[in-house]
């Protein structure tokens, strides 16, 4: 851990003062060093972008800021004025709200009463007209469209973010965080969330902008800063002054491509086929309702839907992970749907699940165990009913060099590795097995631009090599980049299939939210 560097020198006179400042800031946690003598600040009125890999130091930043830690070393600046938080209320109260990633608001209760929850007021009697007025007078100030009196269930991912921000300015926040605020939203959710930042920054209001899609934060940031292993190495770049590929080196410290080169694709035999396939979600209710699409041989087919619209059955159905009540699915004319992970497995199907850590590997055990799970009971890992331990450590050896797993040793816990680290391992594990299909579910989720490059690389590389991939993804960029087709999905059916090289991004977003 380097010393902290002394607070900078208040501003002069003529420079404006910022509306939020942090001046040295220094967080440790046991082995790391989250904040290294960081500077930030958002003035008035503008939307300022923060960028940086995963562990870069960015979410534990506004952590501080926001109220959810205290720094060890460092000093905060609201207005020019000293200030320590000791919560996240306090943060509020001293207008500084923070909207996180994974939404906090209770399904069966109204976009009002989840809006008015954990105020102290109105505490006995509650007056729904009155409070679902000012709530929809504020909505309307700032351009969002959301009904106060829907329950959240009814709403969509766009309108449930519209509803998190309207808490935040209900409570008064005049500077407000937004986690990777893009994450799940369609296109035209996600020019709806701009014009309602660019409202508020017209009302005297300041965002900071946390996200790893670089197009997005050159299109709505006014200053970008980016940090990397928890330093800045960018401060408050104006956009007019920088690009993403300059933004992309400085968060990863080399030149990152911005565009994969892609070869022209040429169609083999249907190797996946997924005809009117129909089952439940969780709840019970029905997750797929007919859907029917074919992946080709060396094709790379993505899906494009808003989070909780089948696509995860529909991973889970292929892979053997979830009954059908109805309907087909084949790998090269063998039907999987209603069989087990093994049979599918066992007619070529590879799995990255979108829950990495849950489904997509076992965490307290070592790198090796963890790349070996699908060749244990075979030769030369399996021995009779033994395990040569040496064969499993030569295959994890090789698998950790091939693919870049950037590791201690192949003893390590998975649990310890960076997400993108994880993702390179089930990557290399499920690629060893040579696979006839991949089945890829949001598999650059949370990953810095690096590790986003690296995992686009070994897809592309599998689909020069004649595999099938279904790519389910909810970043319609990423699907753009890769695919060869796109399936838009909607309330578990193929709204519509494009050719990638024809797709109109406006149609893909209308399907994407029900609309077209």
């Amino acid at each position: 851990m380097t010393s902290p560097q002394p607070p900078s020198q208040p501003p002069s006179a003529s420079a404006p003062v910022p509306a939020l400042e942090a001046r040295g800031i220094v967080k440790a946690f046991p082995g790391i060093v989250a904040n290294d003598g960081v500077d930030f600040d958002v003035r008035t009125g503008e939307i300022h972008a923060l960028l940086g890999e995963n562990g870069a130091g960015k979410s534990t930043l506004m952590n501080i800021l926001s109220g959810l830690y205290r720094p060890d070393a460092g000093q905060i600046l609201l207005d020019g004025t000293p200030v320590a938080f000791g919560s996240p209320r306090e943060a509020i109260a001293a207008g500084i709200g923070m909207v996180h990633q994974h939404f906090t608001l209770v399904p069966s209760q109204t976009v009002t009463e989840n809006v008015l929850l954990g105020l102290r007021t109105p505490r006995f009697l509650l007056r729904p007209k009155r409070y679902e007025a000012e709530i929809g007078d504020l909505a309307r100030q700032f351009g969002m469209r959301v009904d106060p009196r829907a329950k959240i269930w009814q709403l969509s991912v766009g309108e449930q973010q519209r509803v998190e921000i309207l808490k935040m300015l209900y409570r008064g926040a005049r500077i407000l965080i937004l986690d990777e605020p893009t994450a799940v939203l369609a296109p035209q959710e996600v020019d709806d969330l701009i014009g309602t930042l660019r409202s508020m920054t017209h009302a005297g209001r300041s965002v900071v902008f946390i996200s790893h899609k670089l197009a997005e934060v050159m299109a709505v940031a006014d200053r970008i800063t980016v940090m990397r292993r928890g330093m800045v190495t960018a401060a408050a770049i104006a956009v007019a002054e920088t690009s993403k590929s300059d933004l992309a080196g400085r968060m990863v410290g080399r030149e990152v491509l911005e565009v994969l080169e892609r070869t022209p694709f040429l169609p083999g035999p249907v190797v996946l086929s997924v005809v009117d396939l129909r089952a439940d979600g969780d709840r019970g209710l029905p997750a797929l309702r007919g859907a029917t699409l074919d992946v080709r041989a060396g094709e790379i087919v993505g899906i494009a839907a808003v989070a909780g619209n089948g696509q995860t059955e529909l991973a889970q159905v292929i892979t053997g992970m979830r009954p059908t009540t109805s309907g087909s699915v084949t790998i090269a004319g063998v039907e999987v749907a209603g069989r087990s992970a093994g049979h599918a497995i066992r007619q070529g199907v590879a799995h990255v699940p979108e829950d990495r850590t849950g489904v997509g590997s076992s965490p307290n055990l070592s790198v090796t165990d963890n790349l070996i799970m699908k060749r244990y009971k075979e030769p030369p890992v399996a021995r009779g009913w033994f395990m040569d331990d040496g064969a499993a450590r030569t295959i994890a050896e090789d698998l950790r060099t091939s693919f870049g797993i950037a590791t201690p040793t192949i003893d390590t816990q998975v649990r310890l590795l960076s997400g993108g680290n994880l993702q390179r391992l089930i990557l290399a594990r499920e690629i060893d097995a040579g696979p006839t299909v991949v089945v890829a579910a949001q598999p650059t989720r949370g990953l810095d631009v690096g590790a986003i490059e690296a995992v686009h690389r070994i897809l592309l590389q599998r689909r020069a090599e004649g595999t099938a991939i279904l790519l389910i993804s909810e970043d319609l960029d990423e699907i753009l980049a890769l695919a060869d087709r796109v399936d838009v999905m909607y309330e578990g059916w193929i709204a519509g299939s494009f050719d990638v090289a024809a797709a109109d991004i406006h149609t893909i977003g209308l399907l994407m939210t029900g609309g077209g």
